[in-house]
Parts: C-alpha cells; structure tokens; sequence
C-alpha cells in the first residue's frame, strides 16, 4: 500500500489524484473521499482548472442568456474530506506516476483517475476553429449568449444533429423568435428514438420555425457561410459547432494506451489496460460493454466515476475490482423551456416503444438534470447510495476474448 517518492523514502499515504470535476470526475472523488475520509493512511484530491463547476447538460440555456445556479467545487466537496488543486493539467507521465498543473507544479501519485473529458471536434473540417462557435465551457456560452443578443436578425445555423444541437437549435428558436435558425447534419434530427417519439420532436422544431436540413455533410466554415460537401453555401451570421467531440491529446502524449480517438482503453475494471493503476472514466475512457463502445452521457459517466472509486478502495482492502456493466435507460431532449422528449431505451441504447411528451417530459428531464446535487450530497452520507444504476443484463456481457 505504500509508495516511494523519487528519493527513495517510504510514504505510507496512498495518493489518490483525481483529474477533472465534471459528472464522472465528481462522482469519482465524492464517492472515494467520502468511504476513506476516517483513513489517514489514504490522500484524495481533485484537480480541475476553475472552481465552478460546469453543468454541461445545461450549456445550451447559458448560451441564450439564461442565468444558472453558481455551483461551487470546493463547496461539493465539504464534508469529505477530499483536497482540492486549482490548475489546468498540461502533462501527464504515466510511468513517473507525476501530473504537471500549469507547467510549474507536479504532483505525485499512486492511483490517479483521469476524468478529463471531451470537447467539440473543431479540428475535422476546415474553418470550425476561427469562426464557429462551441459549447465546451462557460465561457464558451457566454460569448455565444452576448453575439446572439447582439445580432438583431440574420441566420444562426446550428452543426450537429444529435441531441446538442437539437437542444441547441430549439433554445435559440424559442429565447430568439427573430433570427431564422437552420439544422444541418447528416442524420435526421431524432434519428434514434421511436418513429412516434421521432416524428414528436421534428413537429416541436417545426413549431419553434428550425429549419432542419438532414443528409448534409459540412465542408468548410467560412466566416459568413457554412459550405456543404456538394458546394452549396448556406448563409449564417453565427455558426454553432455541435458536430462530433475529441478528447486531450493528454492521455495519448502520457503513453496510456489509446483508441482511434485518443481515449484511454480501459480493461472490465476501468483501468488502463496499459497502466493499471490509472482508471478512466467519463468521455475521456473507451469502455466496452456487451453491445459496443459506451458513448459519453451523464447517465454513463456518473456511474464510471462511482465504479472507479469503488475499486480503489476494494483494491486498497487488498480485494480484486470487480468489473463494470451499465445500462442505457433513457434519452431525455429538451426543446426549448416548455417542451420535451424522452425516449427510453434498452440497455444498449435502441428505442423502446414507450416515451414521453410535453409537460411530463419537462418535469422528467428537469429532474434528471438536477438530478446530481442530491445525488452528491447522499453520497456524502451515505456512498453506497450512488452505486446503484442498471446492469444491463445479457447486453452488457462482453464475452470471453472481446476486449
């Protein structure tokens, strides 16, 4: 259980570094700070780049001006026990077992869980980068929030067809009645729910005048137009980016094993399976399950944090982890503040027949998007509360040589 420092002198403290404070990072140092905190012989801190922490599921609300609660970092983590670390991680030396925050200070550790999530792919098509906007940070909606309370009139066209940027494009719609708002992707906005579910909320953005265009491929973002992959150019005023995510390239660059997406491949356990005594977790890990590669969600993530936390502690008893098996259960859509869908699923995402619409669906998805606090705040009193989610059963069986 103990670890030696670069001069050779036994620590007896087991280092736990936690890296990012999202949905999966929180619930990863909540839960393990919260089981060790009467242990002396075990340190956890987190690390995240500002004290604020970002709800990312609310991001498209921030994006048309709309104020949402300050939640303090710090503040979440009272009570546990846990050390907080504000910087931004800029190396990481996986076989040093180091981290670099802001180039001028390391920090050691022993189990390190790296929760550093993804971002908008502005790097895939020319022109995203200069002149479309993301919703990656706070910051990042604020500034869309200021450009689009300044622009009067014009054309807003929203990149991505998935549920961001139906959320997106709904929210604009519905806080900006006079600027035309214009859907483009390569699938049909809904694409994966149930054709009732799916016709529902391609009536709801008809209602708030989106303009949806499917089967369209973005070529070039030029600082007045988006032109598609066949040369036709659609005008815009202000272009959001809600096409595709990319991880840090901090993971790859440390020498943890990697997919095609620089995502840390995790074995059963959610430990690298070429660093073991790394855990990923969140959007920034390729989990297999039975039915594939797990996709970034909040419903997902969370739990990832919370399985991670609990195999270090299992581990530091000097028991086996056990491995990880989630379930999807439902996919929640706003569209705009009085309107909604949930669609929900098997565990391997496909659409079940039964959903959702308008009011419930409100009520539903405004539940489960505040739905972390209280599950925070239980955690810290109780930690095995949060380790419940579904399983999944028979789709979530990775079979014998799959990983």
């Amino acid at each position: 259980m103990s670890a030696r420092h670069e001069t050779g002198t036994e620590n007896t403290t087991h280092r736990v570094l936690v890296l990012g404070a999202g949905y999966a990072g929180m619930s990863a140092v909540i839960q393990l700070a919260s089981r060790v905190k009467r242990r002396e012989d075990v340190q956890v801190t987190l690390v995240n780049a500002q004290e604020r922490f970002i709800e990312r599921l609310r991001l498209h609300m921030t994006a048309t001006g709309q104020q949402l609660a300050e939640l303090s970092v710090p503040e979440l983590l009272e009570g546990t026990g846990a050390q907080f670390v504000r910087g931004w991680v800029t190396a990481v030396d996986a076989d040093a077992r180091t981290v670099r925050i802001d180039d001028d200070r390391v920090l050691h550790y022993d189990t390190l869980v790296y929760a550093l999530g993804g971002v908008a792919d502005t790097a895939a098509v020319p022109g995203v980068g200069d002149h479309a906007y993301t919703l990656d940070s706070l910051q990042d909606a604020e500034m869309l929030a200021d450009r689009l309370s300044r622009l009067g009139s014009g054309t807003v066209v929203v990149v991505g067809s998935g549920l961001t940027g139906v959320e997106s494009a709904a929210e604009i719609a519905e806080r900006h009645p006079e600027l035309n708002v214009v859907l483009l992707g390569r699938k049909e906005p809904g694409a994966a729910m149930n054709p009732r579910a799916r016709r529902y909320l391609q009536s709801a953005l008809g209602r708030l005048g989106v303009r949806v265009r499917s089967g369209v491929e973005v070529a070039k973002v030029l600082p007045g137009s988006v032109e598609l992959a066949g040369g036709e150019s659609v005008a815009a005023d202000v272009v959001l980016w809600t096409s595709g995510t990319r991880v840090s390239p901090l993971a790859a660059a440390a020498g943890l094993a990697v997919d095609e997406r620089g995502r840390i491949v995790t074995d059963a356990m959610l430990r690298s399976v070429s660093h073991p005594d790394v855990y990923a977790v969140g959007d920034a890990a390729a989990i297999r399950q039975g039915y594939g590669v797990m996709h970034g969600t909040c419903q997902g993530g969370m739990p990832t944090g919370v399985h991670a936390a609990v195999s270090i502690v299992r581990t530091l008893k000097g028991k086996r982890p056990k491995p990880f098996r989630f379930g999807y259960y439902h996919t929640p859509v706003s569209l705009g503040r009085h309107d909604a869908v949930v669609q929900f699923t098997r565990p391997d995402d496909s659409p079940r027949r039964i959903h959702l619409t308008g009011r419930p669906a409100v009520r539903y998805k405004e539940t489960v998007t505040a739905s972390p606090w209280p599950t925070f705040g239980r955690m810290k009193k109780m930690p095995a509360s949060g380790a419940f989610w579904p399983h999944g059963g028979r789709f979530t069986r990775v079979t014998e040589g799959a990983e």
